[in-house]
């Protein structure tokens, strides 16, 4: 009665992509993509609300001094938020294959394809 687990070149071959194991054998759960992705969002909001003030500190006025800030917060954003911009693809990657992986298993049980040894 042992089970058989596919090997990634079997489970490659047959189409299905194999899901990643979590320490007790069964599928691991992705990664929260929630507190990434409000992390994220909450930094490149401070970064131009920081440049703008400074800005705005430095003399440049008014509409100039917004327009300038949040021009600027675009590749300070990309440069600094690397690592938490990584995390996030990576718990969205992962998202993405734990739902593929349970809409297959979905898809075999409703069509009967799955086998019980």
């Amino acid at each position: 009665m042992a089970e058989t687990t596919p090997t990634p070149a079997e489970s490659t071959a047959s189409g299905s992509v194999p899901a990643p194991g979590g320490p007790d054998g069964r599928p691991a759960s992705p990664p929260k993509v929630l507190p990434w992705l409000l992390f994220y969002t909450f930094d490149r909001i401070a970064i131009a609300v920081v440049l703008v003030l400074v800005l705005w500190w430095a003399g440049l006025a008014s509409y100039a001094g917004l327009l300038f800030g949040v021009l600027l917060s675009m590749p300070v954003s990309y440069l600094v938020l690397r690592p938490v911009r990584d995390r996030l693809t990576e718990a969205l990657a992962a998202r993405s294959v734990a739902r593929r992986t349970a809409k297959e298993d979905l898809r075999a049980r409703l069509s009967g394809d799955e086998t019980d040894d």
